[in-house]
């Protein structure tokens, strides 16, 4: 399979949740300085992938007005951000996957081609973002065909992305310059500690 290029990647954005810690809002429609956190997601995701899909479970119509396809979870129960990445792969038609979540309007603006550079590097199926000695599974560049195992591990109950990781070939990809980036937004009060001027850059 030939390297990932902005054209040959997908990019997901994982807003499927059901926003308990937010109040039951949508997290990906709460607004930060007057604008939706998914909008500000896109805004910078956009210039680094080729396709756009959003991932949601509720307020589909709303979602939609971002012009985008709108895929929801195919596994029930709200079954987490793996459930999320299946849909996704399952709608992707480029040979590459890369997701991030509705709620961290920060991330880098080199986020994909950090990501691809390791993949590459690495010759791994996923490629996953990490800062010190986190990981940040949702920020993740995966190959189309992981989708089967993907498949495979949700029908047989697995929920939890670190698992499902660890029966494939992914390596971390570092980010520890900008550990800010990959700030997200899960409460009210969190939300109201990032308006006007609190962002980080």
């Amino acid at each position: 399979m030939k390297p990932p290029t902005p054209e040959t990647i997908t990019g997901l954005v994982l807003a499927g949740g059901l926003g308990r810690r937010m109040g039951r809002i949508d997290k990906g429609l709460a607004l930060l300085d007057g604008q939706p956190m998914a909008a500000r997601v896109l805004e910078r995701f956009r210039p680094q992938v080729g396709p756009l899909i959003i991932n949601a479970n509720q307020n589909l119509d709303d979602y939609a007005r971002f012009g985008l396809p709108v895929v929801c979870d195919r596994v029930e129960g709200f079954a987490g951000p793996l459930a999320g990445l299946e849909a996704g792969l399952a709608a992707c038609t480029t040979p590459y996957l890369v997701s991030v979540p509705c709620d961290s309007p920060f991330l880098p603006p080199d986020l994909v081609i950090r990501l691809a550079d390791t993949l590459t590097a690495a010759r791994a199926s996923i490629a996953v973002a990490r800062t010190g000695d986190q990981l940040h599974p949702v920020f993740s560049l995966m190959r189309h065909d992981a989708l089967p195992d993907l498949q495979a591990f949700l029908n047989a109950g697995g929920r939890r992305m670190e698992r499902w990781l660890q029966r494939l070939r992914w390596v971390p990809c570092p980010f520890d310059d900008v550990p800010e980036a990959f700030t997200n937004i899960n409460t009210p009060e969190e939300l109201r500690a990032h308006e006007a001027g609190a962002t980080p850059r």
